[in-house]
């Protein structure tokens, strides 16, 4: 899996991480993962076409001592199809300012 981690993270930070994420992002029946919208501006051409497939988001999950962040978008609505797949460059840059602005917003050390 494609991903961003950031480890050795100290216990008061995760509580700010997933309070913020808590109000930024849609926590997922799956614990401490979170869905966060991707903007429909950055959809791909393929992403666009596939109305039923909409909305789409990468994930974020809060661990003891980490945060990671996938480079995968998926769907709300289906698990498999070819609209989900890896984020292109500008997808890309948008996760990495997603994680540059939280950590920066909350004053996390890493």
């Amino acid at each position: 899996m494609r991903q961003l981690l950031f480890d050795e993270i100290r216990e008061e930070d995760v509580k700010k991480i997933k309070r913020y994420l808590h109000k930024k992002a849609t926590p997922s029946p799956l614990g401490e993962i979170f869905w966060i919208d991707l903007p429909e501006e950055l959809y791909d051409e393929v992403q666009r076409e596939h109305k039923d497939c909409q909305p789409f988001y990468f994930a974020a999950e809060v661990g003891r001592d980490y945060l990671r962040i996938e480079f995968l978008i998926r769907s709300r609505q289906k698990l498999h199809c070819s609209c989900i797949r890896y984020a292109n460059k500008e997808q890309r840059a948008y996760i990495l300012d997603f994680a540059d602005q939280l950590l920066e917003r909350l004053k996390i050390k890493t």
